[in-house]
């Protein structure tokens, strides 16, 4: 039997509009569950004019008859956790224990985590990564070196967690003065806290695994949702300047707990064009006017940081080469609209390293390869009341068709807009779009 199965994962450097495809295809999910990252991700949905911008709360949360599950490979944040579902209740989303469901094995970021995540990159200088500064890569070094974590699970036993806490952060505390000269963080008042998170959140955590497994064998159809970019992959990505765990659908056995075999169908999202947050390598970039008109006209500011996030032309050298390490069955392709009303529109199809063709694609080298590009006519109608193939320019057409060409992949769908509905429905063999 086929599965019923769909991850969503993104195939550029992130904020390829993961979330308004993962809405879409909530709705006939019974499980829509986050395998990777944490709230360094931003998944904005827009519905009805309003937009929701989550950051670990998984999308589904805004469909009824939904079981979300931020799974055990999520750096979990328990304050945003919390601020988040407050401000979701507030707007009247209903969120508690029978749609959210919180892996007790996924791990904690605590406020030493965020605070050494600012100072290491300061002390590097214009050499810094350009993190969220959200602690997660502190979090997930933890997580490896497991003396010193925290899992989720842990924040229920208030006696044990104090005890644990303050021992942690004498430890953080001596490191961070040998390396920083910082003033000490207070042990009991963020065990205090940790324990009142816990206390909130108890109802919610559980083992998730069991629960995605169970789905899985009983046929109830799952999503797996992914955080950031594939070429932020801390394996696959443009190394250093990555994120610190498996985004890609390679990250979903590991990261939610089932087999290989539950990743099901992987769609593949990507922008019309691309962008970037932070440093490293981006051979696309436009720092020029083409950039600067592509930002503003696709509000290209971070939904976490709120930093510009650098643009350029669509790379599908990038998103060849993640389509494949991804398993990516079809592709969605978001923001379109962004590139109306341009004379040409280019698309980078190879690299060149002095005047010679890369062949293969390997992420160390980006640094030092020079673009070819295909030039396209551009089309000036704005597309974003077009519901049909047929009802774009011919000129977007073509542009559509030629991405299909040069990926090897179908695009399912094509979104020309933020809101829910200005979507087209293309060459998708998922029947869940709507």
């Amino acid at each position: 039997m086929l599965s019923r199965n769909v991850t969503v994962t993104g195939l550029q450097w992130g904020d390829e509009g993961k979330g308004k495809v993962v809405d879409a295809l909530a709705g006939a999910c019974r499980y829509v569950a986050r395998y990777c990252g944490g709230a360094n991700a931003g998944h904005p949905v827009r519905l009805a004019g309003e937009t929701f911008a989550l950051h670990l709360i998984p999308c589904g949360i805004l469909h009824k008859n939904v079981v979300n599950v931020v799974a055990n490979g999520v750096a979990f944040d328990p304050e945003v956790a919390c601020e988040e579902i407050e401000q979701l209740r507030a707007r009247g989303v209903r969120v508690g224990p029978e749609n959210l469901r919180i892996s007790s094995a996924a791990h904690v970021v605590m406020p030493y985590h965020k605070l050494q995540d600012s100072l290491s990159e300061q002390g590097l200088g214009s050499g810094k990564i350009g993190t969220t500064a959200r602690g997660i890569g502190p979090c997930y070094a933890d997580k490896a070196n497991r003396s010193t974590a925290i899992r989720v699970g842990e924040l229920i036993d208030s006696a044990a967690l104090r005890e644990k806490v303050r021992s942690l952060v004498d430890i953080k505390n001596r490191l961070f003065q040998a390396l920083y000269g910082t003033e000490p963080l207070d042990g009991k008042e963020i065990a205090d806290s940790c324990a009142e998170y816990g206390r909130r959140l108890a109802p919610m955590i559980t083992d998730t695994g069991t629960i995605l497994r169970k789905a899985v064998a009983a046929g109830e159809p799952v999503l797996f949702e992914g955080g950031q970019g594939a070429m932020l992959d801390v394996d696959h990505g443009t190394y250093p300047f990555v994120t610190s765990s498996s985004v890609s659908a390679c990250g979903v056995p590991a990261g939610a707990g089932v087999a290989p075999s539950a990743v099901g169908r992987v769609v593949g999202v990507i922008k019309a064009y691309t962008s970037r947050v932070g440093a490293g390598p981006f051979p696309t970039e436009q720092d020029n006017e083409i950039g600067d008109r592509i930002r503003e006209r696709g509000h290209e500011y971070g939904t976490t940081t709120g930093r510009p996030r650098r643009c350029g032309w669509l790379d599908l050298m990038a998103v060849r080469y993640t389509a494949e390490f991804s398993g990516v069955d079809e592709l969605a392709l978001s923001l379109l609209d962004v590139l109306s009303g341009l004379e040409e529109v280019k698309i980078c199809t190879g690299y060149l390293i002095d005047g010679e063709p890369v062949d293969g694609f390997d992420p160390s080298l980006l640094g030092r390869v020079a673009c070819e590009y295909e030039t396209l006519a551009g089309w000036s109608k704005d597309i974003g009341a077009c519901r049909k193939f047929e009802d774009l320019p011919a000129e977007a057409q073509a542009y559509v068709e030629r991405i299909e060409q040069l990926v090897g992949r179908p695009v399912g769908v094509i979104g020309v807009g933020a809101d829910r509905e200005q979507t087209i429905i293309h060459h998708t063999n998922l029947r869940d779009f709507s």
